[in-house]
């Protein structure tokens, strides 16, 4: 099974849970300053890569922002694609971080013009990686700050929740919503994380465009990663 929730969450909230400081930043400014290398891509099962260090996997709608919130986060222009059309992600991507983390990227969801025949094979592999990927340290839920939580998303958090694999939500472009109407979205949707078991009551706002959030989830993935050998 996935990465479980500790026991007694709702009515013990972990440190992790914190609002980050200096020393958490500075770790993961260093964690993601590291050398970040495509080591694996697969649409089948048996091409995913072995257990090995923790990961972290992204997901979202197609159009969601998920290759630009990568190559931001890794401070890279090209390391996932980056297309005009959505839906370009068929695979799950695995990039290994300085030995320390594995980020995978998840083929986006909710793009109708695929084929039905992809979407239900896409599916499958999904849903099986969720499941049976006990290196599965957090998902990276990723939410339009502009439109907030739709029932593609709403059924992905339903799925986590049943294989109790912990998930927490970004909202994507938060730069371009007034902030008023950032704050509001921000609000709905923690109001709806709470009634989830497997959800991170924090949420982080991002923006690819601007770098907003960019060093509070470096270091909030920073304290997901394999600790670096000693010396």
């Amino acid at each position: 099974m996935g990465h479980h929730v500790p026991d007694g969450r709702e009515g013990d909230v972990s440190e992790e849970a914190n609002e980050v400081d200096a020393l958490d930043e500075e770790d993961g400014r260093l964690l993601f300053a590291k050398e970040c290398c495509f080591v694996a891509g697969s649409e089948r099962l048996e091409g995913l890569p072995e257990f090995s260090l923790p990961e972290v996997a992204f997901a979202g709608r197609s159009n969601v922002g998920k290759s630009s919130l990568l190559n931001a986060l890794t401070n890279r222009s090209t390391l996932a694609r980056v297309s005009n059309t959505p839906g370009r992600t068929r695979q799950l991507n695995f990039f290994d971080l300085g030995g320390r983390l594995l980020l995978v990227d998840m083929p986006g969801y909710g793009y109708a013009e695929a084929s039905k025949a992809d979407i239900k094979r896409w599916q499958k592999l999904i849903d099986t990686y969720l499941s049976g990927r006990p290196t599965l340290a957090r998902v990276m839920l990723l939410v339009d700050a502009r439109h907030g939580l739709k029932a593609t998303d709403r059924d992905l958090m339903k799925r986590l929740d049943e294989r109790a694999v912990s998930y927490q939500v970004a909202l994507t472009k938060s730069d371009q919503p007034k902030a008023s109407e950032l704050e509001a979205t921000r609000a709905k949707v923690a109001t709806e994380l709470a009634k989830h078991p497997a959800a991170h009551p924090d949420i982080v706002m991002t923006s690819a465009t601007t770098g907003l959030g960019m060093p509070e989830l470096r270091a909030r993935l920073a304290k997901l990663a394999a600790a670096p050998p000693s010396r």
